[in-house]
């Protein structure tokens, strides 16, 4: 399979990657893989480091890019999460519930493809872009940041290289159906800025069972997705 002859329904990461795609592992072919109509995909797992040791300095950015959903002040160990991927016509939608003891924060973002890089537009409004370029590594799958830009009501404003992302994601070499995922900003002179990095196993799922499937491990997401339509 090559970035011009993917089927119809292949996803942004089949697409970008073209005939790269068969090299990542099978745990890894079936999260970033095509999602059928009618379905979405959940991973549920625990990060076992999230937020920013500039919590503190930057608590006002902070705060605003949560009510954006896209970072937060936050930070902690062994953290609960959702991941819920849903296919949309030429894009993918995704969400992550971070389960911090008495407040879920959520990230959101949207996927397309342009040429063989992948395009994410973070936050509710998807205000902020990432252009990423995918990789495989051993069966792993590597997307580094190639550009950011600002959109602001249709206009896009580049920004300059002064932030990096590095999204890593491999096998659980502990567990053959789980996977590890390590989400890592840096900036320039101030090194690494955020953090997110643990393991999770994912499902696809009939799109009307996605909340309900969370396990009941999960206490603080498994009520807040209960009560709260997780798109």
């Amino acid at each position: 399979m090559t970035t011009d002859d993917a089927g119809p329904r292949a996803s942004v990461y089949q697409r970008a990657l073209g005939s790269k795609f068969a090299e990542l592992s099978p745990v890894l072919q079936r999260y970033f893989g095509e999602i059928p109509a009618g379905h979405v995909g959940v991973g549920e797992g625990v990060y076992d480091i999230v937020g920013s040791r500039y919590r503190r300095r930057a608590a006002s950015l902070l705060r605003w890019s949560a009510r954006h959903e896209v970072l937060f002040p936050e930070i902690g160990r062994d953290i609960p999460f959702v991941i819920e991927n849903r296919p949309l016509t030429g894009r993918l939608a995704g969400s992550r519930w971070f389960g911090f003891p008495g407040q879920v924060r959520v990230m959101r973002d949207t996927m397309h493809t342009a040429g063989d890089e992948i395009v994410e537009r973070l936050g509710r409004d998807g205000g902020l872009e990432v252009r990423l370029a995918p990789r495989v590594e051993d069966g792993s799958m590597v997307l580094r940041s190639r550009g950011l830009a600002w959109r602001v009501r249709g206009i896009r404003l580049p920004l300059p290289r002064f932030a990096e992302v590095v999204v890593r994601e491999s096998p659980d070499p502990e567990d053959a159906g789980r996977q590890r995922v390590d989400v890592r900003l840096r900036m320039r002179l101030l090194g690494e800025v955020f953090r997110y990095s643990g393991s999770f196993a994912y499902r696809i799922l009939p799109e009307a069972d996605s909340a309900s499937a969370v396990s009941p491990a999960l206490p603080t997401l498994s009520m807040w997705l209960t009560q709260n339509s997780p798109h």
